[in-house]
């Protein structure tokens, strides 16, 4: 029961209208249904043939009545007007009087447990919104360091199965808290009044039921958790799979990834398997209990009547069954909530793995405005690792306004970690950055990020139009606007020969377009961006010769009048630089502009002969 009051304290409290009317409907339904059974007492008495004439109807008083003497009068002239209606009218008018008010009873029963679901639905969805709303804030609030220790696949898996499970958790807890104990109590509280010698022997039946059922989903959290984090490995599988598909082909490796995925399925189908098998065994033990409870009552209510214990009459006892019966559906369905609570509170450790996480790039609470960057960036002493071994160590560079740094290294020396510090994708272990004087970490982020346009070596594009991604992150951009930009980045021309032009589709990573036209889209962006700091990672070095030339025309337009950093492995790109940094595993060890750095006769000029093979 308390995985039950987390679940429903945890997603509920937004929900108190739509909660409250579900309550009322379902207590409104569970009253209108003891009314149908209980009318069908003096039809069984006719049908039985020992229907007593009853005359006279006693006045309606409530005060100073207790409820079994306010029921005892209903009671009275009920049978008052059917043993009226009988003599007048016959026994089988009486009938169809009665059938009427049944079927009357069961469509105010039925309306209202259709309305109490009604207003379920509102805050089932409501839930599954705002979770999955809430996982998706946390997501892409979290540093990229977070993402390097886990799966795409099974962050997606938390965002939609996980979720699944926990919307299923919240409507049988609901029922478990709300829609059950009230057909139990209304239940429960009319046996007790036509037989409370039978009622008691009821409810001492009841825990050794409860007990056993408990016994069988014991383990079944732990069980689940395991499910969970399995489906989470083979979206993973699937989403790398996807991603990876021109590699697979391309290397015949198919019956490779293929084994490999029937493996992980096998594994999955196994561990659901254990799952279901407590799941389903939850039903047919239930049924089994409740025909059994059915029986020890029926004997046992009969010796009482046959005894002469109990006031029940034959008819009555029969309805008591009909009510005793109704009690069982909650209880059985409480079996299976609580096998169902118990798979999201697998899936809510899940959740809670992701909203839990720290995000460790935070803003401090009177961070500083920063709208231009006026004199210079400085690295300070700048360590940082990602787990254990340092990356980049005792790095110390100044870049005045103005200049066009270039840093070159071979692949793993640190090159693209080193500038992911400055936007605060990663922060310094130690050491300290500066602009303008100022440790970047006093900055409000969103301003620092404003002043930078980034150009990756691998374009990153959304499936939408080419207009909405050169317009991405840039409120009330106008296609003037887009059009100078797609110029200036070499774009327009192959743009306008699309049927849809600036509004056509490009597909997943942009897949419809060349790498060199997803990189003129990918610059357009930062010239309309119009950075104060420009960093340009490997912008050209997947390119052909053609693509390269026009992206480098793009590219010596968007750094003009700007602080420009570049990543570059072609040296020809560079030579221009103010100044150029040699990485060698995490140091810098040369710096200097593309002649000085010649004449040293060290790595740089290792790089140089090889590519210009000198």
């Amino acid at each position: 029961m308390k995985n039950v009051f987390i679940i429903i304290r945890r997603f509920l409290p937004h929900y108190k209208k739509e909660i409250f009317l579900n309550v009322l409907f379902n207590f409104l339904s569970a009253i209108f249904g003891i009314f149908s059974f209980i009318s069908m007492i003096p039809a069984l008495r006719i049908l039985f043939g020992v229907s007593e004439k009853v005359t006279g109807y006693l006045p309606i008083e409530i005060k100073g009545k207790s409820i079994k003497e306010i029921g005892t009068i209903l009671q009275h002239n009920a049978y008052a007007y059917i043993s009226e209606i009988t003599e007048k009218q016959g026994p089988t008018y009486a009938l169809i009087v009665i059938s009427l008010f049944l079927i009357f009873m069961v469509f105010l029963k039925v309306l209202s447990a259709y309305l109490s679901t009604f207003y379920m639905v509102h805050v089932r969805n409501g839930v599954v919104r705002d979770l999955r709303n809430k996982i998706y804030e946390k997501a892409i609030q979290l540093p990229l360091s977070f993402y390097s220790e886990e799966r795409k696949g099974d962050i997606i898996s938390r965002m939609m199965s996980d979720v699944m499970e926990i919307e299923n958790s919240v409507v049988n807890a609901f029922d478990m808290i709300f829609k059950n104990p009230i057909i139990i109590i209304v239940s429960l509280t009319t046996m007790i009044l036509m037989s409370w010698q039978l009622t008691i022997f009821v409810l001492i039946m009841f825990p050794g039921a409860g007990f056993l059922i408990g016994r069988i989903g014991r383990s079944l959290k732990k069980k689940s958790l395991e499910g969970q984090n399995k489906i989470g490995e083979l979206m993973a599988i699937i989403e790398e799979t996807l991603s990876g598909l021109r590699i697979i082909q391309a290397f015949n490796a198919e019956h490779r990834v293929t084994n490999k995925f029937k493996k992980e399925t096998e594994s999955y189908k196994k561990i659901m398997n254990r799952i279901m098998k407590r799941y389903f065994l939850a039903h047919p033990v239930s049924e089994l209990l409740g025909t059994i409870l059915i029986v020890i009552v029926l004997w046992f209510g009969g010796n009482l009547i046959f005894n002469n214990v109990s006031n029940l009459k034959a008819e009555e006892f029969i309805v008591y069954l009909v009510v005793f019966y109704s009690i069982i559906n909650p209880v059985k369905s409480f079996s299976q909530a609580i096998y169902s609570v118990q798979k999201g509170m697998a899936s809510l450790e899940r959740i809670d793995k992701l909203l839990n996480a720290p995000i460790s790039i935070k803003e401090k609470p009177n961070a500083l405005p920063i709208k231009d960057f006026r004199e210079s960036i400085v690295y300070k002493n700048v360590y940082f690792k990602y787990n254990n071994e340092y990356v980049l160590k005792n790095i110390n560079i100044t870049i005045k306004k103005g200049m066009t740094v270039a840093i070159v290294g071979k692949s793993g020396s640190g090159k693209s970690t080193l500038v992911d510090l400055l936007p605060r994708f990663y922060d310094v272990t130690e050491g300290e950055i500066l602009i303008d004087n100022i440790n970047i970490k006093h900055y409000k982020l969103i301003d620092l990020r404003n002043l930078f346009g980034i150009v990756n070596q691998d374009p990153i594009l959304f499936n939408d139009t080419i207009f909405n991604n050169i317009a991405f992150g840039i409120e009330n951009a106008t296609e003037e606007d887009i059009i100078n930009a797609a110029k200036m980045a070499n774009a327009h021309d192959f743009i306008i020969t699309f049927p849809d032009k600036y509004h056509t589709i490009i597909g997943d990573r942009g897949s419809k377009l060349s790498g060199g036209q997803r990189q003129r889209i990918s610059i357009a962006r930062a010239l309309l961006k119009n950075p104060s700091i420009l960093i340009l990672d490997e912008a050209t070095s997947a390119l052909d010769t053609e693509s390269e030339k026009l992206v480098q025309e793009a590219i010596n337009r968007l750094m003009k009048n700007r602080t420009s950093i570049i990543i570059a492995h072609r040296l020809s790109t560079i030579i221009h630089a103010d100044m150029i940094y040699v990485l060698k595993e995490g140091e810098i060890v040369e710096s200097g502009n593309h002649y000085d750095l010649l004449k040293l006769n060290g790595e740089y000029k290792k790089f140089y002969e090889m590519q210009f093979f000198v």
